[in-house]
């Protein structure tokens, strides 16, 4: 099998049947008392855009309608602010949206965008940009990653990722220990009753960089073995044999919302904060990339015995 038709087969196998992955999709956003409000932002934003375009109506009569800037219209439609009722209200009016049912929907998706994630007790070390990766997170149905420096946060043990916190510099150790907690507490979404599918490719030095002691780092390994038991988690290793690949700069993730009315968000991790590339072509040369990695690293069948090796040679 060629190298595209191998990509096809995985992008099938994530589109298809997402039942065999982490159980059946709802129809709507999960509820926002444990995702947050960054899928129903997502959700109205997207069908405020399609009503506004099929309307004809320019972004700048739109924000003159709710007494706003064109630039504010273009934040809502992407879904990165919340929204007032009474705007949704207006511009339905203005959109010509006159369907009771319709109206009443996009309203309740207003409501739910403000509602506050369950991470927002930890508002002061959440910055912005993290508080919309955390709303994804939540709520995807998938989450694809390649990680070259660090084992993926959602597989990290609490030992592996205080060590991880403490290279960040800050020697408060309230705030770190509050940063762990936040961390740990993430990991929740992997034992919903309706999980999402985590597919991680891990570069070889992440497996074999040391992050404290070698228990520690043995800890953390054999917490991938067990993890990558389970059905909706699968682990590849991307071996120092495979040479250089299109990824090698950073890390990697890209989050399926669920619905499937939006498309895939990609999320870079920077030093200082958070990226999101936003343009179709973009999106799409992210996920040929993350594509690519899973046909370059290790089948997912070796994955256990390439972590007992590794284990061996500590």
């Amino acid at each position: 099998m060629g190298v595209t038709r191998r990509e096809d087969a995985i992008d099938t196998r994530l589109h298809a049947r997402p039942d065999t992955c982490a159980g059946a999709v709802p129809a709507g956003p999960p509820p926002t008392d444990r995702t947050g409000p960054t899928v129903p932002r997502m959700m109205l934003g997207a069908r405020l855009r399609r009503l506004r375009e099929e309307s004809g109506i320019t972004g700048l009569e739109a924000g003159r309608r709710i007494r706003a800037s064109h630039s504010k219209i273009s934040r809502l439609e992407m879904g990165r602010t919340g929204f007032k009722p009474r705007d949704v209200e207006d511009l339905l009016t203005l959109y010509g949206v006159t369907d009771d049912d319709e109206r009443a929907t996009l309203l309740a998706l207003a409501r739910a965008s403000n509602v506050p994630g369950w991470w927002h007790v930890y508002h002061d070390i959440v910055p912005s940009w993290l508080n919309v990766y955390l709303g994804l997170e939540q709520a995807a149905t998938v989450i694809r990653g390649y990680e070259l420096q660090f084992i993926p946060g959602l597989l990290q043990t609490e030992g592996y990722a205080r060590a991880v916190l403490r290279l960040g510099g800050d020697t408060d150790e309230e705030r770190l220990e509050r940063r762990l907690r936040l961390r740990m507490e993430r990991r929740r979404v992997l034992d919903r009753d309706r999980p999402p599918h985590l597919w991680v490719v891990i570069d070889e030095a992440a497996l074999r960089r040391p992050m404290g002691s070698s228990d520690l780092m043995r800890a953390q390994l054999e917490h991938l073995i067990e993890a990558g038991r389970q059905p909706h988690i699968t682990i590849q290793v991307m071996p120092f044999a495979a040479g250089c690949h299109a990824a090698v700069a950073g890390p990697i993730t890209v989050l399926r919302p669920p619905g499937g009315e939006l498309p895939d968000v990609v999320y870079l991790e920077q030093l200082t904060g958070g990226v999101y590339p936003d343009k179709p072509t973009e999106i799409e040369l992210y996920r040929h990339m993350m594509n690519r990695l899973v046909v370059q690293s290790e089948p997912p069948r070796a994955t256990e015995e390439f972590l007992l090796r590794v284990m061996r040679e500590q």
